[in-house]
């Protein structure tokens, strides 16, 4: 019954025509969009829209909430879901969003806790997701790099990427497949490029990839999705085994969409 109830629902938000402001919001400051075709465009617009009725946005920080700020990140939030179901942002209730860059005391945090305030301390912050909680975002390098597709930097990819991961209730990197045999390949071939990211970073190589990602599983996976829609290129050209897990995760060819840099 609720499952009818929001289907419903969602029917009734998309009778309304996508706002023309959106959409220039979206051609200004998606740069992802200009790759799409009129059908992706189309379904990332329906998904924008429901996802922006849907969730909770609140300013933090001072911050002054406004359209280009919710459709922004919307848009952005979506990217990752044109091949995917809406459903799979369901424990997604509430978007934190600070004006620039926010910090954390420097403690350990279980995947279990939801405390969602954020005090002076060491560590500058981008974004974060929270397990059964928020996501956290700021404004200024959300924006950023929601306007340079290519930079390989997207915190609202990566913190939303967190949050798939979180959805079969393991914080381990492995968002959910289809089937023991996609689950068998992603294993196989994410754990060997993440090694191999960790034993790069301990020896100071050089990769094109986010040194980040050699923290945890769970940071991988997120700094690859920023790897297969931003650089997906040199993803593919560099570890086309990793580029076609992800490729059969997301059910999207960034690679084919996204021209080459002349």
């Amino acid at each position: 019954m609720f499952e009818w109830w929001r289907q419903r629902r969602r029917e009734q938000i998309l009778q309304n025509p996508f706002p023309d402001d959106w959409r220039a919001i979206v051609a200004s400051n998606v740069g992802h969009f200009a790759f799409l075709d009129a059908d992706e465009r189309k379904l990332l617009e329906d998904l924008s829209q429901v996802f922006v009725e849907e969730k909770e946005f609140e300013g933090c920080g001072g911050l002054d909430l406004t359209d280009e700020i919710q459709v922004t990140i919307a848009a952005n939030a979506c990217l990752l879901l044109l091949g995917l179901s809406h459903d799979m942002y369901r424990r997604v209730g509430s978007i934190l969003v600070y004006p620039s860059a926010v910090h954390q005391p420097e403690r350990p945090r279980s995947v279990f806790d939801n405390t969602v305030e954020v005090v002076p301390g060491q560590v500058a912050l981008a974004g974060e997701a929270h397990y059964r909680g928020p996501v956290v975002l700021v404004w200024d390098a959300a924006r950023r790099g929601s306007r340079n597709p290519r930079s390989g930097q997207n915190v609202v990819f990566h913190e939303f990427a967190h949050k798939l991961d979180m959805l079969d209730g393991a914080v381990d990197g492995t968002p959910p497949l289809r089937g023991s045999e996609q689950l068998k390949r992603w294993a196989e071939v994410c754990s060997k490029a993440y090694l191999t990211l960790r034993a790069e970073s301990e020896r100071g190589g050089d990769s094109f990839m986010d040194a980040y990602g050699a923290v945890s599983e769970a940071e991988f996976f997120a700094v690859a999705t920023e790897a297969f829609f931003e650089q997906p290129h040199r993803l593919r050209q560099s570890q086309p085994d990793l580029y076609e897990v992800l490729a059969s995760f997301y059910r999207q060819d960034t690679a084919s969409r996204m021209p080459r840099r002349s």
